[in-house]
């Protein structure tokens, strides 16, 4: 997983709450279990009508917005299904950010175990920002994650909060298995250490080192 650096990225702007999984990949798209290619599928039916054909009216096919790396959202953001695949298209899309007033709680989980990071704001701080991103001729926002600071919007930096943990995963570019890697020599190993010393017949299955 990327590492998770200070960026600048055009802000696009859903007004809407309850943006659930099948909104973000509808169910004809999870038979992949590969991350890629889900991107030009991310909102499959509101980007395109019946014949394939892109939507004018939706903030995805409008310049600037296409290369949008930062969504700002209503409430309830990623409700519905547990399906993963809604951050993989995100992620394909290009989006690295969401700004929410709130999520559904395994879709912000699983934002973070693949590089996105989702914001929580308070719905006034949110409706600033989408006011800003749907009235500025260049709406793009600076996001500080080791100061959790959204910059750029003509006003004083929003200060958001983050768990340390979280924090600390994206900013290394580590996932759950990266994270239980990463302290695999102090914690498994002297785990295990202790172990065999406290009960040494397990030595006889002990794999080699």
């Amino acid at each position: 997983m990327e590492q998770f650096k200070t960026f600048k990225g055009i802000a696009a702007a859903l007004d809407l709450i309850n943006i659930d999984t099948d909104m973000l990949i509808p169910k004809q798209f999870l038979k992949t279990i590969k991350r890629s290619g889900l991107g030009k599928h991310l909102f499959e039916e509101m980007r395109y009508d019946d014949n394939g054909n892109e939507n004018p009216d939706f903030v995805l096919n409008r310049e600037p917005y296409r290369k949008a790396q930062i969504l700002v959202a209503g409430d309830n953001f990623g409700c519905g299904s547990s399906r993963e695949h809604a951050p993989w298209a995100l992620a394909d899309f290009g989006i690295k950010v969401v700004i929410a007033p709130s999520f559904a709680d395994i879709f912000y989980a699983n934002c973070f175990n693949i590089g996105i990071l989702p914001i929580i704001l308070p719905k006034e701080q949110v409706e600033q920002l989408i006011a800003f991103s749907q009235n500025s001729d260049n709406p793009q926002l600076e996001i500080d994650l080791e100061a959790q600071e959204i910059r750029g919007y003509g006003n004083a930096p929003i200060h958001f909060p983050m768990d340390e943990l979280r924090k600390e995963c994206l900013l290394e570019g580590l996932d759950s298995i990266g994270l239980t890697l990463r302290d695999s020599q102090k914690t498994i190993n002297s785990f295990e250490s202790a172990r065999y010393a406290s009960q040494p017949w397990l030595q006889i299955a002990r794999p080699e080192a």
